[in-house]
């Protein structure tokens, strides 16, 4: 029997930040940041996460969903509902939006802290958000 997980996505125009949780369902850590041309191309960003469902045994989606600070929501929160359907009908998985406002600030404030210069902290801010968003519904799943 393997080991299910469940996968944390950050939806962004032109990347997609990818976070898995250990099998306890305690960590997120952070996998890769899937990289698309146009905002608009999205079929070889579909078939990576079918490749990392199946590489992870992944059994639920978290998507960080992007409210407007004041909680409104937006042109991303439309494009980020879209692609939720899609994933929903793509691989037949339970897909949960999580509130993903702060995430890039936190992002940002741990590469600061961890000396990344600044030139190279756009390498990797998707994928430390994509871990930000996992975490938290981890931590919340927990206390539930």
């Amino acid at each position: 029997m393997s080991e299910e997980r469940i996968l944390g996505l950050d939806f962004g125009s032109k990347t997609v930040g990818v976070a898995v949780s250990d099998p306890l369902f305690l960590t997120a850590q952070g996998v890769e940041i899937i990289r698309r041309e146009k905002e608009s191309k999205l079929r070889q960003t579909f078939a990576r996460i079918k490749e990392l469902i199946e590489e992870y045994h992944v059994t639920e989606i978290v998507l960080g969903y992007p409210k407007n600070l004041n909680g409104t929501e937006g042109d991303r929160c439309e494009k980020t509902n879209a692609f939720k359907a899609d994933l929903e009908n793509k691989f037949s998985l339970p897909v949960t939006l999580w509130d993903e406002r702060l995430t890039t600030v936190s992002a940002d404030k741990v590469m600061m802290e961890s000396n990344i210069r600044r030139e190279h902290r756009k390498e990797y801010v998707d994928e430390i958000a994509a871990m930000f968003i996992l975490q938290g519904y981890l931590d919340y799943k927990r206390k539930e």
